[in-house]
């Protein structure tokens, strides 16, 4: 006998998972040599060996499509500085990268000014994961690059750490 669990009101799961904090990446590519990326707070390392991160892009992302045919990406550990950017390159549409600086990762792809870390990767898979897919790419490459503290994310607004 198939048992039907009970509905999950959306506005309850989005305030319960809310109290859950998380970081906040960056994913970067170039497409035909213009950069793109959008800003991900749904972001995980998966496996060490192999070298496995993943996150989650909604359905609806314009700017997944276009990482997905770049086929490598970066993960960009934003700073608690960097809110403003995470703002801009979270917003649809224009261009999201005016104004912001960025060099060459490794692979190729955008590495932002200011990043506590970095992580090059390939792409590895895609699962179905409902309204977003599951992202899981192949690290092949890892670097540090400052002391920050890293930017977070809990119930639905930024913050920092706090230092005792």
């Amino acid at each position: 006998m198939l048992v039907q669990a009970p509905a999950i009101d959306a506005t309850a799961f989005k305030t319960v998972l809310g109290r859950f904090a998380s970081g906040v990446t960056v994913i970067t590519a170039l497409d035909g040599g213009e950069p793109v990326g959008f800003a991900c707070q749904s972001f995980a390392s998966l496996s060490i060996e192999p070298p496995l991160v993943s996150f989650f892009p909604a359905r609806t992302s314009s700017t997944w499509p276009r990482i997905r045919a770049a086929g490598k990406f970066c993960v960009n550990i934003l700073a608690d500085h960097q809110t403003e950017i995470c703002r801009q390159l979270g917003r649809p549409g224009a261009d999201k990268f005016s104004g912001v600086e960025w060099t060459p990762s490794a692979n190729g792809s955008p590495l932002l000014a200011g990043a506590v870390a970095s992580i090059d990767c390939e792409l590895h898979d895609e699962v179905d994961g409902g309204d977003h897919t599951i992202v899981i790419g192949r690290v092949t490459g890892l670097n540090e690059h400052s002391e920050a503290n890293p930017l977070l994310f809990y119930r639905a607004a930024f913050g920092r750490l706090a230092h005792q």
